[in-house]
């Protein structure tokens, strides 16, 4: 197949943020929430979700198609569809020269941090994964919200912190997590399509970045839930020799 996100229907188009809002769970998750019952809904929105429009496996696309014309960017395990406006920073471990998470921006205030992680064959750690993220804010006295995403099921989450000046402050994040096979991929949204959720345009190319999102999984054994390191890609290495 060509490589791309398939078109959908009118009718059927991404999930418009206002609607996603309409479908959030309408109190806090607090400490005393049954997590059966959170872990359930969450599980009916996951299963909801169909990958045919990305994110996807290196084996359902063809990077290599003749008609497509699109420019990539290929850090090893992730393959990334550059946007107009778009910047990227590389999380590198200097030591082994390897990229752990990157943080791409939309240039409209919006950003994402994308990792991804190693996952079973035949199911999926997102809900784990979630529970963990429920448990780790609950700890730290922080706000959760769940909601029906672009993606499944979306975590909404503040987090108390203290600021350069050394007030209190709340750290505002919006987590999506899409299961693959062998893979389970994250991308954390910030910024202004954190605080204005039902903003459709603060998050529309972020949404469509991870969507077109190409996970090369390989065959090194690695633990289900561990980082699954990604490589500088050429083009950045090829700048970085010219400028020393």
């Amino acid at each position: 197949m060509i490589f791309g996100r398939k078109k959908r229907p009118d009718s059927e188009q991404s999930l418009p943020a206002a609607e996603a809002a309409d479908e959030r769970i309408a109190e806090e998750v607090d400490e005393t929430a049954e997590p059966s019952s959170i872990e359930e809904q969450a599980a009916l929105w996951d299963a909801e979700f169909d990958r045919d429009w990305g994110p996807f496996d290196i084996d359902e696309v063809d990077l290599e198609a003749d008609a497509d014309e699109v420019q990539r960017l290929d850090l090893g395990t992730l393959v990334l569809t550059p946007f107009e406006g778009m910047t990227l920073q590389l999380q590198v471990n200097k030591e082994t020269n390897t990229v752990q998470s990157l943080l791409v921006g939309d240039g409209q205030q919006s950003a994402l941090e994308v990792a991804v992680f190693a996952g079973p064959a035949k199911s999926s750690m997102a809900g784990e994964i979630r529970s963990e993220i429920i448990r780790t804010t609950q700890a730290q006295k922080g706000r959760i919200d769940l909601a029906k995403g672009p993606f499944g099921a979306e975590v909404r989450r503040a987090l108390p912190v203290t600021d350069p000046n050394g007030n209190p402050a709340m750290h505002v994040s919006r987590t999506w997590l899409v299961p693959g096979p062998g893979w389970v991929l994250r991308g954390v949204l910030l910024g202004k399509a954190t605080f204005e959720p039902d903003n459709k345009d603060a998050q529309v190319a972020l949404e469509e970045f991870f969507s077109a999102l190409v996970v090369r999984r390989g065959t090194a054994p690695a633990a289900p839930g561990s980082l699954l390191p990604m490589t500088v890609p050429q083009q950045a290495q090829q700048q970085a020799a010219q400028e020393d």
